[in-house]
């Protein structure tokens, strides 16, 4: 399938960005913005059933880093230095991993090649159960979802999906249907039987998430042997939203380092 792309910087060395589960290639655009400074080709992706991207079903990561193939084959763009954050470091590693030759260096961040359960699926259901009329606005909506989901930033992030206007029924951006039915296979992960990606890794966490813990590193060596880890003290699982410049001064000189030959 082929994913909508924003492209950023000059022709360079690309380096590709992939978003997170109910998010967009937007949620990353002032990380682009500042790795496209100085002539790398910034590509941000929204994965499928996100953003402007069409919406299909199946959520596992082979068929997503499949997807990130296609597009980024029929831009040019390959191989790449890879970044994704939670789904989309899955999505990247997924892809390291089966086609090592096509990701010159990855970053991964807050995410582990784990199973989780972190109450997106409760999120999807009470996205799906939000009552939605013609003319609802966006503190209507706020309102309504509080039930289901408690915490104020995270419906704010959700409700970026939503569509409103005027007195047209509200619709979900994203294949809200397809993300609810998949959920199972998003939040586990298979290693199958591929090689380790022995490529250079980075590892990023935030210190006030959850989502990777120091126990994690041995099951991430295994299948990452060249990994680094750094961890953001101030940060927590929205580590780039959370910590922007300790983000960029992690990512950013790793990213546009020369490639291994």
């Amino acid at each position: 399938m082929r994913l909508n792309a924003v492209t950023l910087g000059g022709d360079g060395p690309p380096i590709v960005l992939l978003h997170g589960l109910f998010g967009a290639s937007r949620n990353l655009h002032s990380l682009q913005k500042a790795l496209a400074t100085d002539g790398h080709r910034v590509v941000a992706l929204d994965l499928r059933n996100h953003g402007d991207s069409p919406h299909a079903k199946g959520m596992s990561y082979d068929e997503m880093a499949a997807d990130v193939r296609e597009t980024l084959g029929a831009m040019s763009a390959l191989p790449c230095a890879l970044l994704g954050h939670s789904m989309g470091g899955k999505v990247a590693m997924r892809l390291a991993l089966d086609q090592p030759t096509l990701v010159s260096r990855l970053v991964v961040a807050d995410i582990a090649p784990r199973g989780y359960r972190h109450g997106n699926r409760e999120i999807a259901a009470a996205m799906l159960a939000l009552p939605l009329h013609p003319g609802m606005t966006r503190a209507e909506a706020n309102k309504a979802l509080a039930d289901g989901v408690a915490d104020p930033a995270t419906r704010s992030f959700l409700l970026l999906s939503l569509r409103l206007g005027g007195e047209a029924m509200p619709a979900w951006r994203i294949g809200l249907s397809e993300i609810a039915g998949g959920m199972a296979t998003i939040e586990g992960w298979e290693n199958g039987e591929t090689s380790p990606y022995g490529g250079p890794s980075l590892f990023i966490s935030g210190a006030r998430s959850t989502y990777v813990a120091e126990t994690d590193q041995g099951a991430i060596r295994d299948l990452f042997p060249a990994a680094q880890f750094v961890v953001l003290p101030n940060a927590g699982h929205w580590l780039h939203a959370e910590d922007p410049a300790g983000f960029l001064a992690a990512v950013a000189p790793f990213l546009k380092a020369q490639p291994v030959s």
